[in-house]
Parts: C-alpha cells; sequence; structure tokens
C-alpha cells in the first residue's frame, strides 16, 4: 500500500511537472498574441500573414486564451470571418477542446490541492461531484451544449472532480459542437453583411444562437410541468 501511495504520488508529480513545463513554453506567445483577442482587425491581419501558419496560430491562440481563463467568443467568429463556417468550426473546435484539456490538467495538478481548501464545504462542487460521478460523459454532454454557460470557469471545476480525461474531452468536443458553429456563422454572415450582401444571414444566425442558449431553460420548465 505504502508502495502504491508513493508510486501515485511521483506520477502525480511528474505531471504536475510537465503541465509546468508547457505553461512555461507557451508563456511568451501568450504575452505576444493573447492581447490581440481584444483587437480584432490586428487579429486578421496576423492570421492572413501567416498563411498555412495562421491556422496553427489561431489554435494556439484558442487554447492560451481558454487556459488562462480569457473567453473565446470573439475568437470563435473572427474564425469564420478568416476561414468561413466549415472550417472556421473545426480549427475553433480543435483550439477550444485542446484548451478546455489544458484547463482541465491545470487545475487537477497545479491547482487541485488549493481549490479544494477553498471550495471543499461549497454545495456547488459537491453536487457537480455528483453528478459527474452518475453520468460522466451524459453530463459533460449537456453542459457543454448551452453556447452561455461560463466554459472557461466549467473547464476548472471539472479538473477538480474525479471525472477521467476522456469522457471529459469527448464530451466537451460533441457538446461544444453547436455553439462553436453558431458563433461561426455569426461570424461569416457578419462579414458578408459588412460587404453587402444583406443582413438576414446574421440575423437568421443570432436566432439560432438564441435558441440554442435558450434550449436548456426551455426544456427544464417543460421537465418542470411533466
Amino acid at each position: 500500500m505504502l508502495h502504491q501511495g508513493l508510486s501515485r504520488q511521483q506520477v502525480k508529480g511528474r505531471k504536475r511537472l510537465l503541465v509546468g513545463i508547457i505553461g512555461v513554453v507557451l508563456l511568451p506567445f501568450a504575452l505576444r498574441y493573447v492581447p490581440l483577442l481584444f483587437d480584432q482587425m490586428h487579429l486578421v491581419e496576423l492570421v492572413q500573414a501567416h498563411g498555412l501558419w495562421g491556422s496553427i496560430i489561431f489554435i494556439l491562440l484558442h487554447f492560451v486564451a481558454t487556459v488562462l481563463g480569457v473567453p473565446g467568443v470573439i475568437l470563435t467568429i473572427v474564425g469564420g470571418v478568416l476561414f468561413g463556417l466549415i472550417w472556421g468550426s473545426i480549427l475553433s473546435l480543435v483550439g477550444a477542446t485542446l484548451g478546455a484539456m489544458g484547463a482541465f490538467w491545470m487545475a487537477r495538478y497545479l491547482l487541485m490541492d488549493w481549490a479544494q481548501r477553498r471550495v471543499r464545504n461549497r454545495k456547488l462542487l459537491c453536487s457537480f461531484n455528483q453528478s459527474v460521478l452518475r453520468h460522466p460523459f451524459s453530463f459533460v454532454l449537456i453542459v457543454r451544449f448551452a453556447p452561455i454557460s461560463p466554459f472557461n470557469l466549467v473547464n476548472f471545476l471539472f479538473g477538480m472532480t474525479t471525472i477521467h480525461w476522456f469522457p471529459y474531452s469527448l464530451g466537451t468536443l460533441i457538446g461544444i459542437i453547436p455553439g462553436v458553429m453558431a458563433y461561426t456563422w455569426i461570424g461569416v454572415a457578419g462579414n458578408d453583411a459588412m460587404h453587402g450582401k444583406g443582413p438576414w444571414p446574421l440575423v437568421i444566425a443570432c436566432t439560432c444562437l438564441a435558441v440554442l442558449s435558450a434550449m436548456p431553460l426551455l426544456l427544464r420548465k417543460k421537465r418542470s410541468f411533466t
């Protein structure tokens, strides 16, 4: 038993070290490029100027922004402007999912002890962890489905639970597809509207996003009446 305990601690220590090294490696990238998330024009120019490498930069920006807790909505919309609906959605899905995994690992191996000391007596984390234990994949899927859910906060909350990384990652990837496509579509339609192609696609895209955002609330009300 003691040998097993030491082995687990060693594995945990190595994972902490690996997460820390990745963070240090990405820090210069974050300091240089993350401020561009608040400057849409320069962000578009940067990605376009790097050609194929612009796609890699776009994914890395998604990853770093998500790990740092910076909202990636603007980046997803810009993805529609830069890459269109299909490729913009795919690149944003990859970047956001990798970022969610990075935040998950950081919460689990760098912030777990500190966070649990602060929230162990709160009902939120306890009920969250109980739901995860009962239905890990489906719970992640439901939480991720609503585009207005606090994406970055949820990443860290899941990291503080006992959920395995695979159902968390798969549920995140599948669950955010509707929201990512809606925001990407807004980017595409908004860009088209600015170039004189009419406002109706933008109106429809915003309506779809509103419906997706309201759907969990509508389903909850429906259940309360049945």
